[in-house]
């Protein structure tokens, strides 16, 4: 009994360190106070953004955090945390729980894991209020186009005057 136990909680260890180390991102929040209703449309909205949430026990966590190489990480899973992992999208679990704990104060974020680099609060924050890559696109089009833009009309009016 005692031995399927701790076997289990090894392949837990082991699943968890796999998906650290395949993640692009990994943010660990407090959600203690959140109704399950709460909790279950957070988990939706992430799901839709193709990310993963799971609570895992901290024992667990920090054993697989410690295994992938991210022991600043460990150090911060103390309490009640769950994890929301991305592997495609660098900025959906960040932006997606920034939002949520705007309207749910319950919920904060701790710590993250960003590109294989460990992100405290601040980091994570940043990332999350980044403009979207659409808008991010757009912004950069229009900066390109501007000097050329600027040239038709100066050219137009050299024309003008002739």
């Amino acid at each position: 009994m005692q031995r399927a136990i701790i076997e289990r909680k090894a392949e837990a260890v082991r699943e968890l360190t796999e998906k650290l180390g395949r993640a692009t991102t990994v943010v660990a929040f407090d959600y203690p106070g959140l109704t399950v209703e709460q909790f279950t449309k957070l988990r939706g909205q992430l799901r839709e953004a193709g990310c993963e949430v799971t609570v895992y026990k901290n024992n667990i966590s920090k054993r697989a955090s410690i295994a992938a190489g991210y022991e600043a990480f460990a150090d911060q899973l103390v309490g009640g945390k769950a994890l929301a992992i991305s592997f495609d999208d660098v900025v959906a679990p960040a932006k997606i729980i920034y939002d949520f704990a705007k309207e749910n104060k319950v919920v904060q974020i701790q710590a993250g894991i960003v590109e294989g680099k460990f992100a405290d609060v601040t980091a994570i924050s940043a990332l999350a209020t980044l403009p979207s890559r659409e808008t991010l696109l757009t912004m950069l089009a229009v900066g390109m186009l501007t000097p050329i833009r600027e040239l038709a009309i100066g050219l137009n009016m050299i024309s003008n005057e002739e």
